[in-house]
């Protein structure tokens, strides 16, 4: 049995990984020359190292994380607002590792047979009886997996019908600065502004912006940036000032509407190509490993193939839209701007106890892995 996955990233070498394991022939097509990342960092929630550990990968992935750091949510002025109980939620769900997202994948890529990887391969188009058109040719597998990101060929191709991506109404920068000292991380939440920062194992550090602006209207480089912040609390300031400008990568944020199915035929999506969600909750990666536990074991367990991809799309499309719907609920109450929403915003958070965020993340964090 050969599985054909379309797209290199997170999601796609996981799944490369996860049907490997099961003993199926992978293949991935990647249309970059290169399997990397951007320099960014990346948060891992206990689901998520549940899923790695699936994987066989967890433990590796833990020795090149920071674990179970404190975070929480601050004004401007450093005032804390909420304060996140980091202990009560590695005590019911797990730790939680903070990385470069290139020491993810670079796990993830050795863990893929030798010989499966394709890079510079662009795909054209895909039916739903596992046939890949691409510029190397014509290939196919018993799966395709569509993992190809936000902009999916395959998504196009398998459903036809799928609403466009939508721009969320804010725009983000990503950066890693050069090392610094800093022990903690969190967000701190301004008038339609954010900024958030963790510490890297390596001790450097993987920070973001974000700012209410019109779709693709905002340019600007780390000095805009030191500008803009420069009055908000340390180490934010300090932070900017260890940002080189070639380290920072601005992107609009999108999300995309809930799909009737993730599946046609021998074609399944997962990842941002099935169900992309703003970065509000920190899940975009987490439930792209996830989609990669559950369809390799659904494909692997012995049943018919329109029977195995059909329980994938009913263990994976209800989780993955309410997961989406949250993030963009706090993507929209984070990014207010106008002084009595936010006023009432941050009073409302100050007096919310802590117990309340770790119960509010319970049908988020207890997932568990199949079999």
């Amino acid at each position: 049995m050969k599985a054909l996955i379309v797209g290199g990233g997170i999601g796609g070498l996981a799944a490369a990984v996860a049907f490997d394991r099961h003993g199926w022939q992978v293949e991935v097509l990647e249309r970059a020359d290169e399997f990397t990342e951007v320099g960014a960092g990346i948060s891992l929630w206990p689901n998520a190292l549940r899923a790695l550990d699936t994987l066989g990968v967890g433990s590796v992935v833990r020795s090149r994380a920071l674990l179970s750091m404190q975070a929480g949510i601050r004004d401007r002025t450093g005032r804390w607002l909420s304060r996140t109980d980091t202990d009560e939620l590695e005590r019911r769900f797990g730790q939680m590792a903070m990385l470069h997202r290139a020491d993810l994948l670079d796990t993830l890529r050795s863990n893929v047979p030798p010989g499966a990887l394709h890079p510079g391969v662009t795909v054209h188009e895909v039916t739903p009886d596992g046939t890949v058109r691409h510029s190397d040719g014509t290939s196919g597998g018993d799966v395709v997996v569509g993992a190809d990101g936000i902009g999916s060929v395959v998504r196009r191709s398998v459903v036809p019908d799928a609403p466009a991506p939508r721009y969320a109404g804010y725009t983000a920068w990503r950066m890693v600065t050069s090392p610094v000292d800093l022990e903690d991380g969190g967000e701190t939440w301004g008038r339609g502004t954010r900024f958030g920062y963790a510490p890297l194992p390596d001790g450097r550090a993987y920070c973001f912006a974000t700012v209410n602006a019109p779709q693709g209207g905002v340019e600007a480089d780390v000095s805009a940036l030191r500008t803009r912040f420069a009055s908000w609390h340390e180490p934010i300031p300090r932070l900017l000032a260890a940002t080189e400008p070639h380290a920072v990568a601005r992107h609009d944020i999108h999300h995309l509407p809930p799909l009737r199915t993730f599946t046609a035929g021998r074609v399944a999506l997962l990842g941002d190509a099935a169900h992309a969600m703003t970065p509000d909750l920190g899940q975009g990666a987490c439930q792209a490993l996830e989609d990669s536990v559950v369809l390799a074991a659904s494909a692997a367990g012995g049943r018919h193939m329109d029977d195995a991809l059909a329980a994938y799309d009913r263990s994976r499309r209800p989780r993955t839209r309410m997961i989406a719907r949250r993030a963009r609920r706090i993507g929209r109450v984070a990014q207010w701007s106008a002084a009595p929403a936010v006023a009432l915003r941050d009073a409302v958070m100050a007096r919310t106890p802590r117990s309340a965020l770790v119960r509010s993340l319970t049908p988020v964090l207890d997932w568990t892995p199949p079999g």
